[in-house]
């Protein structure tokens, strides 16, 4: 019988380890590993882990830690509720997070864990839910970030009061309608339990961060007169105790957020834009900026790249931050006395988060484009895995690869993209080929996991990622270069690219498909409308007819900035309306998919396509999904996404 036993879980070791492709139900097979916070000594990791959850149509969001010496990874948490923003108490005894609790009434309210072990338990009790919070580093002090709340109605079944607006910039997705309620900060004190204010009014505040001495904080607020017109914002500095006054640090016309003070406390780290008349396409400066106040100093101004999460070294003599560079993400180091900077990692591979913990030891959160994001040791810039939360995916699947290849558009210049190429297809055999858009316009395809790409490649076809104009990664010019006219360089560039891969052998030209989502659906529709080449097309979150998104999305301010008001400037409306004004012209078989909630791109943006496409007799379809927002976050209709692009492109396609 022992040998029998021994047979059969021999053979249940093997089938497990077999490697197979993907499929749409592996999104219930993917952990997400985010929110990394060091304790205090540098020896361990806080973080979260979202694992879907297949019986309750959810993700589970648990708090684990990690050792940074590789030595393990433990789970603190196992509710269903959900925990967020883990972090270590200054003595290192405590790991805070934030939850909505049966006990806290569905309030994201704060819970303490002992270290040493025991059930958490709910520190505070607040009317309102927490949307952030920093402990002061002398322990004794926690700072709160909370939103003014509607008071709510007491009769019970009365139906909600009418929300009244009169903000000019009235809706922003997920929030949903703006009205007058705003993020404030508030001291807590830990021993007496005590909640002072100290900031109030109409004004927004973010980013807040205390100084080494935990006497004052220094925060981001936009406090000009009508701060819903503009995007500036500035850094302000206020002392830790009511009615204190804010006093403004820096005074830039455009953005300066994100501070991070210097280790000795007379310094302030932050980002900065180039240009306020660029908005939208601008990438950020490192600066720094004495406490006491004076000219900002500019640490990535030669740079040309964006820069992201700035984090001082421990000696204080240099800061980390991360740089989108042609389809990296990688850290950078800067020299704060030399204004000389340095990369630190190289390599196809995506860093999103970095932690600093000794001079030459880092935390990162890094992924690569066949492994999901996992903790690593980054020493000299080699990594060590510290956490391995998706091995059993990794190792039981079997992925495509990503080469990166550039070409030159119309106007001469460099266009960097990445073909996924299916598991086990040789190159130089010709494919059927999906291009895929990335949205933003600003943002850009980089060498990282990406569920969506790995899944449509695991049937059988050439994924082809094109950072067009109006991209991150290739300088402040490229990103401005489609200001006020959409869906004209962006579709050049990704047409140009598509003629590369098929005169390269690896595309057939025969079997073109397009699709993306948010501005991958708007330039899904623009190239659709250009060439008909395409025999499907997938446009998710996407809009067409850009007059009817004035009012009803939340880019009033882009719109007007880059285009005018319509009815001054209806000829710059139509021309970046054409999709929908050509709509005859359209051949191509069309999915579209939309969030019922979203208000990022309403579904009046796919609505109107589908209707148009309905009337001409093109093939077409209209997927919403019931209380979505711009990005959807049940995991059964991730899979129902992925299940209808395999049989929409199969069907049109093969």
């Amino acid at each position: 019988m022992k040998s029998l036993s021994l047979i059969f879980l021999l053979s249940l070791s093997i089938m497990g380890s077999a490697q197979r492709l993907l499929h749409p139900s592996d999104v219930y097979h993917v952990k997400a590993v985010k929110d990394p916070h060091l304790s205090p000594d540098g020896k361990w990791v806080a973080y979260t882990v979202s694992t879907p959850d297949s019986a309750r149509d959810t993700n589970d969001n648990n708090i684990w830690m990690v050792a940074t010496d590789g030595s393990g990874a433990i789970q603190l948490t196992y509710t269903e509720e959900g925990e967020s923003s883990p972090r270590f108490s200054p003595d290192g005894r405590w790991i805070s997070f934030l939850s909505g609790r049966e006990k806290a009434k569905d309030k994201s309210q704060l819970w303490l864990m002992d270290r040493r072990g025991g059930e958490a338990h709910q520190q505070t009790k607040f009317k309102a839910s927490i949307s952030d919070y920093e402990w002061s580093p002398d322990g004794k002090k926690i700072l709160f970030l909370i939103q003014d709340e509607e008071k709510a109605d007491t009769v019970k079944d009365k139906p909600a009061k009418p929300i009244v607006i009169d903000r000019y910039h009235f809706k922003e997705d997920p929030g949903g309608y703006l009205e007058h309620l705003h993020t404030h900060l508030y001291v807590y004190d830990v021993a007496t339990k005590k909640l002072d204010s100290l900031t109030s009014g109409k004004f927004d505040q973010s980013d807040a961060v205390w100084s080494p001495d935990s006497k004052y904080i220094a925060y981001t607020s936009n406090r000009t007169e009508d701060p819903d017109r503009n995007l500036n914002s500035d850094i302000w500095i206020v002392e830790a105790k009511a009615h204190a006054k804010p006093r403004q640090l820096t005074t830039w016309v455009d953005y300066d957020k994100k501070p991070a003070w210097s280790p000795d406390g007379k310094y302030i780290a932050y980002l900065r834009s180039i240009s306020p008349e660029w908005d939208t396409y601008d990438e950020a400066h490192l600066a720094i900026v004495p406490v006491g106040g004076g000219e900002p100093i500019l640490l990535s101004k030669t740079l040309d790249r964006p820069v992201n999460n700035p984090q001082w070294s421990k000696n204080g003599h240099s800061i980390f931050a991360l740089i989108e560079d042609d389809r990296e993400r990688y850290v950078m180091e800067f020299d704060v006395a030399t204004k000389k900077y340095t990369k630190r990692t190289s390599g196809q591979h995506s860093v999103t988060d970095v932690l600093p913990f000794t001079d030459t030891k880092s935390v990162v959160l890094m992924s690569e484009p066949a492994s999901p994001p996992e903790l690593y040791l980054l020493e000299n810039g080699a990594f060590k895995a510290l956490t391995n939360h998706n091995e059993a995916f990794v190792k039981t699947h079997h992925f495509a690869t990503a080469e990166g290849f550039t070409f030159k558009n119309k106007e001469g210049m460099e266009v960097g993209g990445i073909l996924f190429r299916p598991y086990g297809k040789p190159k130089g055999q010709k494919l059927p080929l999906l291009l895929w858009i990335h949205g933003g316009p600003v943002a850009q395809d980089e060498y990282e996991f990406d569920m969506t790409n790995q899944v449509l490649a695991a049937k059988g076809y050439a994924v082809a990622n094109i950072n067009y104009r109006g991209s991150n990664g290739k300088g402040y010019a490229f990103s401005r270069a489609i200001f006020g006219d959409w869906g004209n360089k962006e579709v050049a560039d990704l047409l140009a690219g598509v003629d590369y891969l098929v005169k390269s052998g690896d595309a057939d030209p025969d079997k073109l498909a397009i699709g993306g989502w948010s501005y991958g659906g708007i330039l899904t529709d623009y190239t659709t409308a250009t060439d008909s080449r395409f025999k499907a097309a997938a446009s998710g979150a996407g809009s067409a007819l850009q007059t009817s998104m004035y009012g009803t999305d939340q880019y009033v301010q882009q719109y007007e900035m880059e285009l005018g008001v319509p009815w001054k400037n209806m000829e710059k409306w139509t021309k970046v309306s054409y999709p929908f004004w050509n709509a005859e012209k359209i051949k191509t078989p069309t999915l579209y998919m939309v969030g019922e909630s979203d208000f990022n791109v309403p579904a009046a943006g796919s609505e109107q396509m589908y209707q148009a496409l309905r009337s001409l007799n093109v093939p077409t379809q209209l997927i919403i999904y019931p209380k979505q927002h711009h990005g959807l976050r049940v995991p059964s209709y991730l899979k129902d996404r992925y299940d209808r692009y395999w049989k929409w492109f199969e069907t049109y396609l093969k």
